[in-house]
């Protein structure tokens, strides 16, 4: 049965089942995680804590990016529209699979409120389709813009021998800049006043808990 033939049901269920694999640790990426051209670097204990703070943040990003994506799909009114969503969503598992191995190779584990943070963005993906394909489109493009900003800050932030953790993080910038690119070709508009800056303090406390918890 393809995505076209799906009843509400049979989409309620797929849902859950990608609520549980996204926020289980446990997803499969489809294409091989940038960090494999790179060997494990030397770091001391404070160096490792830092680069697992980091990666975790990026790994509760992506829980909220697919949490995002699977509100969106599951209300749009244009199954063209879904369907991006839909393709975005899988690039995005990739992303959350290369975080989830990067932190057991760092030691270290996902954030605990991984399952609060996907069932809100899970509602304001859902809330922005409900405001028609335009606004939700408009959502993917600010929270790539913002997702972007990040990854750029972490970028910098990383021990400077962390290459694995860096190729990680460098191909998730690209893939965010183009589909930023491609919700706004698809007709994705800038939002008003004041939800970008909602979304940024939003995601400031993300950042600042999935750091340590």
């Amino acid at each position: 049965m393809n995505a076209r033939t799906l009843s509400p049901l049979d989409r309620l269920l797929a849902g859950i089942e990608r609520a549980l694999e996204t926020v289980s640790g446990a997803p499969e990426a489809a294409r091989p995680s940038p960090a494999d051209a790179f060997e494990e670097a030397d770091m001391d204990d404070a160096e490792r804590r830092h680069a697992a703070g980091l990666m975790r943040i990026n790994h509760t990003g992506e829980v909220c990016a697919q949490a995002l994506y699977d509100g969106q799909a599951a209300l749009a009114r244009n199954e063209e529209t879904r369907e991006h969503l839909l393709h975005a969503a899988a690039e995005e598992t990739d992303h959350l699979a290369w975080c989830s191995e990067r932190l057991k190779e760092l030691d270290s584990r996902p954030s605990l409120f991984n399952p609060l943070w996907y069932a809100g963005s899970y509602a304001i993906g859902a809330l922005a389709a409900l405001a028609g394909d335009p606004v939700s489109l408009g959502f993917v493009v600010e929270t790539e813009r913002q997702v972007e900003a990040h990854l750029e800050e972490h970028l910098d932030r990383l021990p400077p021998q962390d290459e694995r953790s860096r190729a990680v993080l460098s191909q998730m910038q690209a893939d965010e800049i183009r589909h930023a690119h491609n919700a706004r070709e698809r007709g994705g508009i800038d939002l008003p006043f004041p939800i970008p800056g909602v979304m940024h303090v939003t995601s400031m406390v993300m950042k600042a808990v999935a750091y340590r918890v």
